[in-house]
């Protein structure tokens, strides 16, 4: 099953991927990943999608669809994968849709959690990540057990420069702007499924995994 995740920035959907990895044995691909690794060992991708990243736009097209069409030539994505943060434009997704079709492939359901948008901003705000193994917490409803330090690794937890004053509400922003575009556009192919996200993490999934099954 070729999945695509949607959602506002803090609407879980790293959560919910997680959940889906563990349940189905496809691949999860989040571009959100794929770039902070970049940043972190500061290649030529990374000088320049910390630009953006930091500002709280998106990454250019031309940068994000190549990364992507390289990950979905391998091999473990032949039968499936979940794709995390991509596609966030229409152009996105019609370049998506082209490669895919090239394969004689296509996206089959497009999961969209939606969550209020004073909800995002106290998650966003609250939220920090081991600086080590990258576990997201969150200081208002899953903090970690000593203040500062990573529960799984004992990592110094920090805060991204992109969840901070300013940059959340620009994040919200851009999504609506120029990501929601995408709901009507997936909506047209009748494979849109929306998700409440603002309930218990795994009552979220529950309702998703009912979704995924009834495709099946």
């Amino acid at each position: 099953m070729n999945i695509v995740l949607m959602g506002p920035p803090g609407a879980g959907k790293g959560t919910q991927a997680e959940f889906i990895k563990k349940e189905y044995p496809i691949p999860h691909i989040s571009t959100g990943d794929m770039f902070r690794d970049a940043v972190s060992r500061e290649t030529e991708l990374g000088k320049e999608a910390k630009k953006y990243m930091d500002a709280g736009k998106l990454v250019p097209d031309e940068v994000t669809i190549g990364i992507v069409e390289e990950r979905l030539a391998e091999a473990d994505c032949q039968n499936g994968f979940l794709l995390d943060g991509f596609p966030r434009t229409t152009v996105q997704a019609e370049a998506l849709d082209r490669v895919l079709s090239s394969n004689g492939k296509k996206i089959d359901v497009a999961i969209n959690i939606t969550v209020p948008n004073e909800i995002l901003i106290k998650r966003l705000s609250g939220r920090v990540s081991c600086k080590e193994c990258k576990v997201v917490y969150n200081l208002q409803s899953n903090p970690p057990s000593t203040e500062g330090i990573c529960d799984k690794c004992g990592g110094e937890l920090i805060q991204r420069s992109d969840d901070q004053g300013e940059t959340v509400a620009e994040r919200l922003k851009v999504y609506q702007e120029q990501t929601n575009p995408l709901l009507t556009y997936y909506a047209r192919q009748n494979v849109l499924q929306e998700i409440d996200g603002n309930r218990d993490s795994k009552l979220v999934f529950a309702d998703i995994k009912n979704r995924l099954e009834s495709l099946r």
